[in-house]
């Protein structure tokens, strides 16, 4: 008879990495203050970026008019038989309006990626 004893095994019942992902998940779902300080910080974030997106947008509008009052060339030139000012608000302002809004997307996005990434991590 042989006192040969079984090679012990180690029992893993859960990885550390996968138990710090259910209580981030949990503190942001429960509110706790930490989830609370994660949500208000991706809040702030979006709000901070609308803003500036706002700012950008209004200031070219607002500054076609004035550019129109301040030079009068601008305002007195005709393309196609409409005025320039009336042209680019019309019509060129679209392009630009368009691409704040795309950038505002992608920036938005890209937040939120990184609090999901915070979150999960």
């Amino acid at each position: 008879m042989t006192d040969a004893k079984p090679a012990r095994q180690r029992v893993i019942l859960a990885q550390r990495r996968g138990a710090r992902i259910v209580r981030t998940r949990v503190e942001v779902q429960e509110q706790t203050e930490v989830g609370d300080a994660m949500v208000r910080s991706l809040v702030r974030a979006q709000l901070w970026l609308s803003i500036r997106s706002a700012a950008l947008a209004l200031g070219v509008l607002f500054a076609i008019p004035l550019v129109g009052l301040l030079v009068p060339a601008f305002a007195e030139a005709v393309v196609f038989g409409i005025r320039l000012p009336w042209l680019v608000l019309g019509v060129l302002i679209y392009p630009l309006l368009l691409g704040v809004g795309w950038v505002y997307v992608r920036e938005a996005e890209r937040n939120e990626h990184e609090f999901t990434d915070l979150v999960d991590d």
